[in-house]
């Protein structure tokens, strides 16, 4: 049964007991995550007649789908084990106003990454392959994806913070849910509504929408030994937001989307990979936060 009630079992727990009651649920959820991938290019495969293009089209997102995913760990990766540093010293105002503050950042940055993705996706995925029979699929799956990312974002980002705390069962059923909705969404929004790639890609994101729920709600609930305050988001962004400096950098975004995509595009190599457009989204957001702290 998972710990609720017992703060330091941490402390005083085996650490092989600890590394299997904290390892095996995260590994099941890697899993679950692998099939809710497999089953999802499952379903695509299977529309009629453009099943194979589809299916092409969808797998040349991958590299920017990847792109989001590692900006929720690059947040996540270096938030959550710094917040159970703080935990391990006592210092839980510290260890919850880390949580405040990686969760502020992952809006910003997902707010970012959809601006990016919104007005450079279609070059970009044309440097990584599409063609013409494939790009019209790939750019209507991402048009829809990026609206969602600010889902992905905070369920991959904020779940590490459960699984910080020990929680690994609960950090589990939030990747469970989702790919639980998604593969009933999926035949739903593809064959029943007739949507194709673009019904695929809104199931994606509303199993998404549903495990950011799940997320949220035990971050602010009673059993989380780290609650999601707003007292403890970082004032540096307050301070920016009502400075108004938003459509700026929204501005500023779209206008460096846009130049970037077209470099790819043009460039015609098709060895462009994920960590080249990583590392330009990482330098772009970069430059926005050093705005903030300019304000």
């Amino acid at each position: 049964m998972e710990q609720t009630n017992d703060r330091t079992f941490l402390e005083t727990e085996p650490v092989g007991k600890l590394l299997l009651k904290l390892a095996l649920p995260t590994v099941a959820a890697q899993l679950i995550n692998m099939m809710y991938n497999i089953v999802d290019r499952m379903y695509i495969g299977h529309i009629p007649g453009d099943g194979a293009m589809a299916l092409t089209g969808v797998g040349v997102c991958m590299p920017l789908i990847m792109v989001v995913s590692a900006f929720a760990a690059l947040i996540s990766n270096g938030g959550a084990p710094r917040a159970t540093i703080f935990m391990g010293k006592g210092e839980k105002d510290k260890a919850e106003k880390t949580l405040g503050n990686c969760f502020c950042t992952q809006i910003i940055v997902s707010l970012i990454l959809t601006a990016f993705l919104l007005a450079g996706n279609r070059g970009f995925l044309l440097a990584f392959g599409a063609s013409e029979n494939t790009i019209s699929f790939a750019a209507d799956y991402m048009n829809i994806y990026a609206i969602g990312t600010i889902f992905v974002q905070l369920t991959l980002g904020m779940n590490a913070f459960i699984t910080a705390q020990g929680f690994a069962r609960t950090s589990m059923l939030s990747v469970l849910i989702g790919a639980v909705i998604n593969i009933v969404l999926d035949p739903v929004f593809i064959f029943g509504f007739g949507m194709g790639v673009k019904g695929a890609a809104l199931a994606t994101v509303l199993s998404q929408a549903c495990s950011c729920i799940w997320v949220l709600a035990f971050l602010c609930g009673k059993k989380t030994h780290l609650r999601l305050k707003g007292k403890n988001m970082d004032s540096t962004y307050q301070r920016a937001m009502n400075a108004n400096v938003t459509p700026q950098i929204f501005s500023t975004m779209v206008s460096n989307a846009q130049k970037v995509a077209e470099a790819f595009a043009g460039s015609g190599s098709a060895t462009v990979d994920a960590e080249s457009i990583a590392a330009v989204f990482s330098r772009m957001v970069v430059a926005q936060i050093e705005m903030f702290e300019k304000k």
